[in-house]
């Protein structure tokens, strides 16, 4: 029996960017999906504690519907770049929640395509790897999307977030301080990109990026060019003096205004939560994933993390949906 592992990602800035080339920094965490491969088939057969067993073709070349389009997207991105039509019978877990923007749906392309890479001996770069499980994720929910979760997902190093490039897909590892926690806060809310506006933002940037001057295009364009501002910021911050707290948190808060605002992608829980993390004690915070739902990651002292999770929880639960709290480490 072999394994693989893909963890999800949070996002400690740089939301909304990577599919319009942006700069980014996420952070693998260590919440993941695991796959164990039992042996080779003539199909793709998975089966999995909570969802239906399924079993697609080796090349993806069949209609499916429902989680099956994932490992069938998967495939036929994959044989694209030379993969043979090779099997396998294999179990999926996980402790990765779904909808919460933590890249569920990335890890899950990942840790299928790494299994499917192995079975059929294709060593393929990590970066191709992730532009094809991107392409497949889109292929699988139809919509845009960019690559940051999976290159998060797969070049991932513990106590470092990764500065990403994605218009050149280069990265640079950026330490953190291993006094601060991200704090994890979910909304009970759970989104899916295909039943949000997500690709009209998508299409609105791009729009905005060819030179249209529509006023609702131009603050999603406000959005990548402030955002890339507050990526680098970020980053000189935790590089030159990793004790810059406030420069650090400020750039959370006004990343999360932006997203509300310019991009239009927050809710008024997930507004509620920045807001109750902040006079709670987090240093900073924001939405993190696409938005329309899902979770907000506060930046926190570890001394004081676990109490301002506690307490923020407690003040949104009188008022929202049953949310959920956990830390995630780095």
């Amino acid at each position: 029996m072999t394994a693989f592992v893909a963890p999800g990602r949070v996002n400690l800035i740089g939301e909304q960017t990577d599919h319009a080339g942006g700069l980014c920094l996420p952070a693998a965490i260590d919440r993941a999906i695991e796959i164990e491969v039992r042996r080779s088939s003539d199909r793709i057969v998975l089966r999995s504690e909570d969802r239906v067993p399924i079993s697609v073709a080796a090349d993806g070349g069949e209609p499916t519907e429902g989680w099956a389009r994932f490992p069938a997207a998967v495939a036929a991105e994959l044989g694209r770049l030379g993969r043979a039509p090779v099997g396998i019978e294999a179990t999926i877990t996980s402790d990765l929640p779904e909808g919460a923007g933590l890249s569920s749906s990335a890890a899950l392309a990942i840790v299928i395509a790494k299994a499917l890479c192995d079975a059929a001996d294709l060593d393929l770069d990590p970066r191709e790897m992730a532009l094809a499980c991107s392409r497949a994720e889109g292929r699988a929910v139809g919509v845009h999307c960019g690559v940051m979760d999976h290159i998060a997902s797969l070049r991932g190093l513990k106590g470092h977030a990764v500065l990403l490039n994605a218009a050149s897909l280069e990265i640079e590892y950026v330490s953190l301080p291993t006094h601060l926690r991200l704090v994890v806060l979910h909304s009970g809310v759970r989104r899916r990109l295909e039943d949000s506006s997500y690709d009209r933002r998508v299409t609105e940037l791009r729009r905005a990026l060819a030179g249209s001057d529509d006023p609702v295009d131009l603050r999603r364009l406000r959005h990548l060019q402030s955002e890339n501002r507050r990526v680098a910021d970020v980053v000189e911050a935790l590089c030159a003096d990793p004790e810059a707290l406030d420069r650090i948190g400020a750039a959370l808060v006004a990343g999360h205004e932006s997203l509300r605002d310019d991009f239009e992608v927050s809710t008024t829980e997930l507004d509620a939560l920045v807001d109750l993390a902040m006079a709670h004690g987090a240093i900073g915070a924001r939405l993190t994933g696409a938005g329309f739902g899902g979770a907000v990651v506060a930046l926190a002292e570890a001394a004081d993390a676990e109490a301002m999770g506690s307490a923020t929880i407690g003040a949104y639960r009188s008022a929202f949906p049953p949310p959920q709290r956990f830390l995630a480490g780095l």
